[in-house]
């Protein structure tokens, strides 16, 4: 498969305009949007708003058919940037047209089946990115990379500081040329550097495999299992510079029983693991998720 194959028709049925707003809480926000969105022709067809009454945010997205607008996708983005000061000190808003596909890239170690579970919805066409390129710190999963059409760069990792520092450097130089609107860490068993979290702010993304916040940092499941626990899960969240404490997008979980294994809860958390990065990662392309401090709101 050729490198060109990895790029798909949009899987959305029609193109539209994604408006997303978090600002301080007010009367007024969603009739200001809904009559500058009229005043356009926009014609919506998904709205989905939520106050949180702690820290007095409002938060919005909106979809839009990009096709009722009466003026172009710039013009329109270039004139909500004008009214954007209406909704106070602090307002993060951005417009995404979905007729530009987001791009990712992914990082990954010896295992291999989320990189598997996303290439193959790629492929399939039924999932909302194109994947730039696949980095590994061991070569294992070059084939899996190459057989979708995806180039694999490998980026050996020394156990020293200075090594392992030049390896980051690497990493983040293949990973910049991309510009990607996500870096997926998918089983990518490295602690990203504070410098490279920033960087990555709310691009960066892990998979852990644990239900967060129990069971941080290494070996989850064998923490799980000393614990003895009859649920273990997975965590799918954003990558800061505090380990495995990141806003959460996504979670879910598995039952056990006494009689499992740390292997055998290793095998099961597979399921979870692939499932909740796909969510987790699709709802962030679609630009549903809004970070406020250390949470998210998720319109899902």
């Amino acid at each position: 498969m050729s490198n060109a194959q990895n790029s798909h028709t949009s899987p959305v049925a029609e193109r539209q305009l994604v408006l997303t707003l978090g600002c301080p809480d007010t009367t007024g926000i969603v009739a200001r949007l809904s009559t500058f969105i009229a005043n356009h022709g926009g014609w919506i067809t998904e709205a989905d708003y939520f106050t949180d009454p702690d820290s007095g945010w409002f938060f919005t997205r909106q979809a839009v058919r990009a096709e009722s607008l009466d003026t172009p996708v710039e013009e329109f983005r270039a004139e909500f940037d004008e009214i954007a000061t209406e909704f106070g000190p602090g307002a993060r808003w951005r417009i995404w047209d979905t007729a530009r596909r987001k791009r990712a890239v992914i990082l990954v170690s010896k295992e291999g089946h989320c990189l598997h579970d996303l290439l193959g919805r790629v492929d399939q066409n039924d999932y909302p990115m194109d994947v730039a390129a696949v980095i590994g710190n061991h070569e294992d999963l070059r084939v899996i990379a190459e057989n979708h059409g995806v180039p694999f760069h490998h980026v050996p990792f020394p156990k020293d500081a200075v090594g392992k520092r030049a390896s980051f450097d690497r990493v983040a130089e293949l990973v910049n040329e991309h510009e990607p609107d996500a870096v997926v860490l998918a089983r990518f068993m490295q602690i990203l550097p504070p410098d490279l979290c920033e960087m990555w702010e709310g691009r960066a993304i892990n998979i852990h495999h644990s239900f967060l916040p129990s069971f941080m940092g290494a070996r989850p499941y064998h923490q799980a299992y000393k614990r003895g626990v009859k649920l273990i899960g997975a965590t799918c969240h954003y990558a800061t510079s505090a380990l495995d404490d990141g806003p959460i997008i996504e979670q879910d979980v598995i039952r056990i029983t006494h009689k499992d294994t740390p292997a055998d809860m290793q095998r099961l958390g597979r399921d979870a693991e692939k499932l909740v990065l796909a969510r987790g990662l699709r709802f962030h392309l679609e630009d549903r998720v809004q970070v406020y401090g250390n949470r998210t709101v998720v319109f899902d």
